[in-house]
């Protein structure tokens, strides 16, 4: 059996597991040491359950998990070195702070060093003042923080996390996403980081598996994932809202000139020279103008809007064409953007990517 690289913290190899109403199928996963991983993937995709089969709660039919070159497939949980923070964050509502956090370092033999530790630990995570008191008496914030206390304290390997922030208020989730950063940089702990919300996978993950229906689809940066899906399904789930099928008529240069369903061909920067093509062109890569002046554009298609939707600070905005940009507030008001109004949505050639259609 070959033994898995040593610069690897984790491997996972042709994992399988039936639940009978639901399946993990052939995972293939390598996470680096240091790595911020996030499982992305919609509700009911599988990914608590890979990251508890990872953790030891359940034992794969057949494959592997390698921690650190060793082969963890069949140990129990407390025997992997690995921290486990849930969304609901699993306090002991009966324990102080202090004690939850301690709680973890009882099977060290020195209780000096264990409560040394979690002194330190506190004190780095800002909760100090809270040890006395009970988990019920935290906000969802101070309770999260307190339970990724008590996962670092046992000085894990690796610490997996499953939708750590989806319980909290938008101002409170974004605090923590800069503290789990904080833990990944200053402390140099693997994450591996489950969850639905593509902003928090973006702003937080070195790289990202895309899980749908118990199987991985695809494994990238957040660039690869965000701007390059490899197939349709993976495209609609991103959030890509222009998806055409088109021919490519054309190639030189590696600028493939692509006949789609629309008045004139677009222009994508793609080795595919024949064939039927699916074509991917995320909304806020698609820039509105009212007239066309000089651009390096390569893409140019006129329409009239049909519907405009406010998003925040953003405004969503469907043309007859098919086509749907994401634009600024400042954007619509300097161009006096309206329904009935004829625009020219331009983009480049090197915001369009081309699958296999």
């Amino acid at each position: 059996m070959d033994v898995p690289d040593v610069a690897k913290m984790m491997e996972i190899i042709n994992l399988y597991k039936d639940w009978k109403e639901f399946s993990l199928v052939n995972i293939n996963l390598e996470i680096e040491k240091g790595e911020y991983f996030v499982i992305l993937g919609p509700t009911g995709a599988g990914k608590t359950l890979l990251l508890e089969t990872i953790a030891g709660f359940y034992f794969p039919d057949s494959g592997e998990v390698w921690i650190e070159r060793h082969e963890v497939t069949n140990l129990a949980p407390e025997k992997r070195r690995i921290g486990f923070i849930y969304q609901d964050y699993s306090l002991f509502p009966h324990f102080t702070v202090e004690e939850n956090i301690e709680f973890g370092l009882k099977l060290r033999k020195s209780t000096d060093t264990n409560r040394k530790r979690m002194k330190e630990i506190m004190n780095w995570l800002s909760i100090s003042h809270l040890a006395h008191r009970y988990p019920n008496t935290l906000s969802g914030g101070e309770q999260q923080k307190v339970a990724i206390a008590r996962a670092i304290a046992i000085e894990p390997s690796i610490l997996l996390l499953d939708e750590p922030l989806a319980a909290l208020d938008l101002r409170t989730r974004d605090y923590l996403r800069e503290e789990l950063r904080r833990v990944k940089s200053e402390l140099g702990i693997t994450m591996v980081h489950v969850t639905h919300d593509q902003t928090e996978a973006m702003v937080l993950a070195d790289r990202i598996a895309v899980m749908m229906r118990g199987r991985i689809m695809q494994v990238g940066t957040p660039f690869e994932i965000f701007n390059k899906p490899q197939n349709e399904e993976i495209a609609d789930f991103v959030g890509v809202e222009n998806i055409l099928s088109g021919v490519v008529r054309n190639n030189e240069n590696g600028v493939a000139e692509i006949e789609v369903d629309m008045e004139c061909n677009i222009f994508a920067v793609s080795n595919y020279h024949a064939g039927k093509v699916k074509v991917f062109i995320r909304p806020e890569d698609i820039i509105l103008v009212e007239k066309m002046g000089k651009s390096s554009a390569r893409n140019v298609v006129k329409g009239k809007i049909e519907e405009m939707s406010d998003m925040g600070p953003l405004t969503r905005v469907k043309m007859d064409n098919s086509l749907v940009a994401l634009i600024t507030k400042q954007s619509r008001e300097n161009i006096g953007l309206r329904e009935g109004k004829e625009v020219y949505a331009t983009f480049k050639a090197t915001s369009v990517h081309a699958v296999r259609g």
